[in-house]
């Protein structure tokens, strides 16, 4: 009787003994490929039907465990791995051209509680509307929401894109049942610039994004209520690994002096301002600092964040944010406000 290896049996032979034959020659081979054995016999199936007559059965079994071993391998991972503002641009390049993007812009958050130990000042709103009193609680709601849209990519020449940006931010007065719960002040900031990549390193930073734009900023009030300015401004953003610092100076458009209702505002909020970001896993903490250096530490303002993970949900982190100094909100930009805040994040910085 001839070899196995040295006869080419009937097909309709080979179709009824396939079975039989691959459980025979698999069960000593307890090997790691083992772990996918439907795999395997798929492909001593096909090589049984097509290899030549010459070919043993040990020899497609071997091939066959070969193959499956190099299919379980893992790709090996890039060492460097891009860091959190890296990251984002890049999830933003995703997104860009996806018909209907809306994308986050600042965090867009609320915290439901906010208490200023300094307490708030209603003079103005008791001019305003011409009350002897009105009783301001120093507790309140603050929330954030700050969204952007491309208006051209990559003209120019590659990384250059044109943006457009809205944030609102309101002080919500929402547990003052004795003035009906009324927002006590909201600022609108609508905002466009240029948006390009840097190609530079600066002490161990890699430079991720920078940015040349114009900005309005105002609370959409009348009378002795209403503030707003007008700014140009530059960006630069460094990164090295989770760890994030961005510039931002910026120069006042001035206004003719009769329209000017807030006249000294760069007196309090200054010519620009620096934020610091770092991720440790789920947490991010943030820092700010506007008008410090300037003002020689009399008329800045500091404030602190921390995102932190709620359970394993995704899509909401709880909130931590405290704030000291001028330029709180537009209507408050010359008083001093100590304030701590807790709530929730719907998007994040990093």
């Amino acid at each position: 009787m001839k070899q196995i290896h040295s006869i080419r049996p009937l097909t309709a032979f080979r179709q009824i003994s396939t079975t039989l034959l691959i459980s025979c020659f698999l069960i000593p081979a307890v090997q790691p490929a083992l772990a996918a054995p439907n795999s395997i016999q798929s492909c001593i199936e096909e090589k049984f039907q097509s290899a030549p007559d010459s070919m043993t059965m040990g020899e497609i079994r071997s091939a066959c465990q070969s193959q499956a071993t190099a299919e379980q391998q893992p790709i090996a991972e890039d060492s460097t791995q891009p860091g959190a503002i890296e990251t984002r641009i890049q999830m933003d390049r995703e997104n860009v051209l996806k018909p209907f993007t809306i994308m986050s812009h600042k965090q867009n958050y609320i915290l439901l509680g906010a208490y200023n130990f300094k307490g708030y000042n209603s003079e103005e709103f008791e001019t305003a509307f011409d009350k002897d009193s009105i009783d301001l609680d120093d507790i309140e709601a603050q929330f954030q929401l700050s969204i952007k849209t491309p208006l051209a990519v990559d003209i120019f020449k590659d990384g250059i894109s044109l943006w457009s940006a809205y944030t609102v931010r309101s002080f919500w007065q929402v547990y003052n049942n004795d003035i009906s719960s009324p927002f006590r002040e909201t600022n609108h900031e609508p905002e466009a610039w240029v948006q390009f990549i840097p190609d530079f390193d600066i002490l161990g930073f890699s430079t991720t994004a920078g940015a040349v734009g114009i900005v309005h900023q105002s609370n959409g009030q009348a009378g002795n209520l209403s503030r707003s300015w007008n700014r140009v401004y530059a960006s630069l953003v460094l990164e090295k690994g989770n760890f994030v610092i961005a510039f931002k100076p910026w120069f006042r458009i001035e206004e003719d002096f009769e329209d000017d209702d807030n006249p000294d505002i760069t007196d309090f909020l200054g010519h620009g301002e620096i934020r610091m970001a770092y991720k440790y896993n789920d947490h991010v903490f943030t820092l700010m600092s506007r008008n410090n250096l300037e003002s020689g530490f009399s008329q800045g303002a500091v404030e602190l964040g921390w995102s932190f993970p709620i359970y394993n949900f995704p899509y909401l982190k709880g909130y931590v944010q405290y704030f000291s100094g001028y330029g709180e909100s537009l209507i408050d930009y010359d008083e001093y406000v100590n304030r701590l805040g807790v709530g929730l994040l719907l998007t994040d910085l990093l």
